[in-house]
């Protein structure tokens, strides 16, 4: 069962000095480009992967965002097994959270990932569809190929396509961080 925060009584724990650690689990250029003042990055694979160390080295409340709350409900889960009992998925995005009042570090404008799967997948759509009229109806194929992509990718909570559109150059300006390097920036909080 996914325990949820709402971004305006994330504000409010933080406000008031409860410990708190946020966790943005969106890619590097995501987070490059926007995050909630003080917040972690911390990748939701790599939460996945290293989940003990992670939930060792968090006290009190961890809060994990992301842009739909998939990845955030998937950390959760990682952090879940590993004996963490107090995280929780804010119900809403970084934008929400400013709505509420709370600060934002705004950084380089790279399109979300989800918006740039969006475009991708609606282009090749169209251009299929086009094609299939046009050109020749095998051209079909691509719009079909496209559209069992997006529902393999709800059915599995994966995304094929964000995998690809992460290593293109203008995703690769922000880094993810090493699981090194989040455990000794934990441990300094």
């Amino acid at each position: 069962m996914t325990s949820k925060v709402s971004p305006a009584e994330l504000k409010s724990w933080i406000d008031s000095g409860e410990e708190v650690a946020v966790l943005d689990v969106r890619s590097a250029a995501e987070f490059a480009a926007e995050h909630i003042d003080g917040a972690y990055h911390v990748p939701v694979d790599l939460v996945a992967d290293h989940a003990q160390d992670i939930a060792a080295a968090l006290g009190g409340k961890v809060a994990l965002i992301c842009r739909s709350g998939a990845r955030a409900s998937r950390a959760q889960e990682s952090l879940s097994a590993a004996g963490t009992d107090n995280a929780y998925v804010v119900d809403g995005t970084v934008d929400d959270f400013e709505k509420a009042g709370g600060a934002v570090v705004r950084g380089s404008s790279t399109w979300a990932m989800d918006r740039q799967v969006r475009m991708v997948a609606g282009s090749l759509v169209v251009l299929g569809t086009l094609g299939g009229t046009l050109v020749s109806p095998k051209l079909r194929l691509v719009s079909g190929g496209v559209g069992a992509g997006l529902a393999w990718s709800a059915l599995s909570n994966t995304c094929a396509m964000a995998n690809v559109l992460s290593k293109m150059p203008w995703n690769q300006g922000a880094k993810d961080p090493s699981k090194d390097a989040v455990l000794e920036q934990l441990a300094d909080r």
